[in-house]
C-alpha cells in the first residue's frame, strides 16, 4: 500500500468508526486455561503381588525373604481353604506384626479383582500354606495379575510334594498324585483308584491329597441362598483307607480283577503322614486294613500307596511300622538279601 492510500485508509477511519462487531473481533482473546479432571492417587510405580509359601508347620516355617516382603507389604491376604497351617491367624499376626486377611475360596476364585486391585496401587502379599504352587488356583492368581500388567513375584517354600520324602520313598519314583474327596450318599467318585492303578503298574508311589472343607455349604443351603456354612471337616488317613478298601472290595465282588497284579488288597503297605512340619508330626506304614482302622490324630493328613520298592526305601519304611509289619516289609530271611524290587 503507498502512502497516500494508507492516509486516504485513516481518514476513512476517522470518519467512519468501525462497529462494535468489529471491534470486538480485533479485541485480544484472553488465555482461559482448559479444566482438568481430579487426578487419581497416584499408583506406587513399584507396587507388587507377592505369592509368599508359609511352609507347613507353623509361623515360623516362613523363610527370612518371606518375612521381609510381608513386614513391609500394605495388605497381606492368607489362602484359607486349600490348606491349614497348625496356628491360626492371630499366631500369624503377633508373628509378622502385620494385620492378616482371611482370603476364602469365594473371595479367591470369585473376586480376585478385589485382590489385584490391591496390587495396582502398592505391595499385596497372597500367603499361602505350603509352596504358592502347590494348587492350581493360585497359578490362575498369577495368570490374571499377569493379563492386568499387574507385576509379581514368588517367594517359595517347603510343601507336601517335597517334604513327603521324609518317610523314605525317593521323591523321582512318585507318579501321578492324586486327590481324594469326601464321598456323598449319591457321588462315590472312583477315578482316582484308576490313577493309582496306572502308577503302580509303571512301579510308581502316589500321594494321596485328603480333602479339606472349610467354610463349605450343604447342597440345600447353596440352592436356598442361605450363607450357612458346615463345620470344618479334614479326611484322616483312616477315612481314605477305608474309601480305597471299599473300591477294591467293591471291584472284586463284581468279579473285576487286575490282570496284572496292579491292584489293592487289604495287605498292600501304605503311608500314614499326619502334620508334617510340625513337632508332633507322625508317620506310620501299615496295611490298608491296619491303617483304616488306626489314628493319627489332628490334621492334616496325607496318605500313600508304595509302588516297587527299592531296598533303601524299604528299610526306610521299616522304620516307621509297627509290630505288625506290613508282609512286603518282612525283614528277609539271613543272607537272602533284604528284598530288591520288592513289587506293587
Amino acid at each position: 500500500m503507498c502512502r497516500e492510500e494508507a492516509d486516504v485508509t485513516a481518514a476513512g477511519k476517522r470518519f467512519f468508526p468501525e462497529s462494535p462487531r468489529e471491534a470486538e473481533r480485533r479485541r485480544p482473546t484472553p488465555h482461559v486455561p482448559r479444566p482438568t479432571k481430579p487426578s487419581k492417587q497416584p499408583r506406587d510405580a513399584f507396587a507388587m503381588l507377592y505369592l509368599v509359601g508359609l511352609g507347613l508347620g507353623d509361623a515360623a516355617d516362613i523363610t527370612v525373604k518371606g518375612l521381609q516382603v510381608v513386614q513391609k507389604c500394605s495388605r497381606v491376604y492368607l489362602e484359607a481353604y486349600t490348606s491349614i497351617l497348625t496356628v491360626g491367624k492371630e499366631a500369624l499376626e503377633e508373628f509378622y506384626g502385620k494385620e492378616v486377611i482371611l482370603a476364602d475360596r469365594h473371595l479367591v476364585e470369585q473376586e480376585a479383582e478385589q485382590i489385584l486391585n490391591d496390587a495396582k496401587e502398592t505391595d499385596v502379599a497372597f500367603l499361602v500354606v505350603g509352596d504358592p504352587f502347590g494348587a492350581t488356583t493360585h497359578s490362575d492368581l498369577v495368570l490374571r495379575a499377569a493379563r492386568a500388567g499387574i507385576p509379581y513375584r514368588v517367594v517359595h517354600n517347603a510343601s507336601i510334594l517335597n517334604a513327603v520324602g521324609c518317610c523314605g520313598l525317593q521323591l523321582y519314583s512318585f507318579g501321578e498324585t492324586v486327590s481324594l474327596c469326601f464321598w456323598t450318599e449319591s457321588w462315590r467318585p472312583e477315578s482316582f483308584y484308576d490313577k493309582i492303578l496306572q502308577n503302580r503298574r509303571a512301579g510308581l508311589h502316589t500321594l494321596c491329597l485328603l480333602d479339606i472343607k472349610v467354610k463349605e455349604q450343604s447342597l440345600e443351603n447353596l440352592m436356598r441362598g442361605k450363607e450357612i456354612y458346615e463345620a470344618p471337616r479334614f479326611m484322616s488317613a483312616s477315612q481314605a483307607a477305608s474309601q480305597l478298601l471299599e473300591i477294591v472290595r467293591g471291584r472284586r465282588e463284581r468279579g473285576h480283577q487286575e490282570p496284572d497284579g496292579a491292584g489293592l488288597t487289604e495287605e498292600s503297605p501304605c503311608v500314614g503322614l499326619a502334620r508334617l512340619g510340625a513337632a508332633d508330626q507322625e508317620i506310620r506304614v501299615a496295611t490298608l486294613a491296619q491303617m483304616s482302622a488306626g489314628d493319627l490324630g489332628a490334621p492334616l493328613h496325607s496318605l500313600v500307596l508304595p509302588g516297587r520298592l527299592h531296598p533303601l526305601e524299604a528299610d526306610a519304611l521299616r522304620l516307621y511300622a509297627g509290630p505288625d509289619v506290613p508282609p512286603c516289609l518282612a525283614e528277609p530271611p539271613p543272607g537272602t538279601g533284604s528284598g530288591t524290587g520288592s513289587g506293587p
